[in-house]
């Protein structure tokens, strides 16, 4: 089935960003995207996905292993958990988690037909093994019952998903960035979900007509030629690729400077974030930017860039100030860089 390509995707420059960020740096800690419907988000993210270069796993491996990584795997596992596995080739997954599923469709559960026709107890892994490597896409996001909440969060610390059912005892990696959607007018999202994605935006429907033009001409040329069109933008896809690859080998050797972690804390500080993990997400993101920027020191204009991605849904509601917190944000980011 064809995908249609990143870099066709019009404007969105926010959404885009942000998504090459966590391909950049994982540990940025996945992205929640608030918005209309029909803005391009899921699309967005499966073409991502298709720009990565391919991950190599053991063949056969439910779990997605590395084939580099340790020995062993998940007992009833194809891949029989060799020391020596065969490795292929395969593209990042992209892993829908639906709205109605069930937490034994997500975390996994017992094979009812082995244990039916065979008599054996056979762990069916679920969704959160299949995401492991790679993107876990949760769209109506706001609309997750608590109990799923709950659990995507403990696996989202842990990078490890642990199962207890009718005396099989599972434990595997789930370890995936983390894309969320939704519509804010279907409901909020609970604080301890909000707090685990590493950046936020809002996308908007375009307002100025020449885009709106350009949206329907490429959808329509996309539709009409899937290949066609596909091909007509390969150059600039293998382009981002490239871009991509060398982003990440290159992340390793960016510094950051104290000055900067300073002015990161002041930001901080300024607009009243809980904790530290505002901190430390806002300089991961600062140092994915430098990568991708091909730089190896961080510098102010990449705390700018993504200051608002990694910090606008960290902000407590002030009741003297009704202001969006993009606002907030960006008006406490000419008060820290006018210092």
């Amino acid at each position: 089935m064809a995908v249609f390509p990143f870099t066709a995707i019009v404007a969105q420059d926010e959404l885009k960003l942000a998504l090459e960020l966590v391909a950049i740096d994982p540990a940025i800690g996945g992205v929640l995207v608030f918005g209309d419907r029909g803005t391009g988000k899921s699309t967005a993210v499966r073409a991502l996905a298709q720009l990565l270069p391919h991950i190599r796993l053991v063949e056969g491996c439910r779990y997605n292993r590395d084939p580099d990584g340790e020995p062993g795997c998940v007992e009833g596992c194809p891949c029989g958990g060799k020391k020596r596995p065969r490795a292929v080739e395969a593209p990042v997954p992209v892993v829908d988690l639906p709205l109605g599923a069930t937490e034994d469709r997500v975390v996994g559960a017992l094979d009812l037909e082995a244990a039916l026709t065979r008599g054996e107890r056979v762990f069916s892994p679920g969704l959160l093994a299949r995401a492991n490597r790679g993107f876990l896409y949760i769209d109506e996001v706001n609309l997750l019952p608590d109990h799923l909440v709950d659990l995507l969060l403990d696996v989202a610390a842990s990078g490890e998903n642990v199962v207890e059912r009718e005396g099989i005892g599972i434990r595997h990696p789930a370890r995936f960035v983390l894309i969320g959607s939704g519509n804010p007018e279907e409901g909020e999202l609970r604080p301890q979900l909000l707090d685990r994605f590493g950046l936020s935006l809002d996308v908007k429907t375009p307002e100025d007509i020449p885009t709106r033009v350009e949206v329907v001409k490429r959808r329509a040329a996309f539709e009409r030629s899937p290949k066609a069109f596909t091909d007509k933008w390969a150059a600039k896809e293998r382009a981002l690729t490239s871009r991509l690859k060398q982003s990440r080998a290159r992340l390793a050797e960016v510094t950051t400077p104290d000055t900067v972690l300073e002015r990161a804390a002041i930001l901080c500080k300024s607009l009243g974030t809980d904790g530290l993990r505002g901190e430390l997400t806002l300089v991961r993101a600062a140092r994915a930017a430098a990568s991708l920027a091909g730089e190896t020191v961080v510098s102010d204009v990449h705390l700018r860039k993504v200051a608002t991605l990694a910090l606008r849904h960290r902000l407590r509601r002030n009741p003297l100030d009704e202001s969006a917190s993009s606002t907030r944000v960006e008006r406490a980011l000419e008060q820290v860089f006018a210092a």
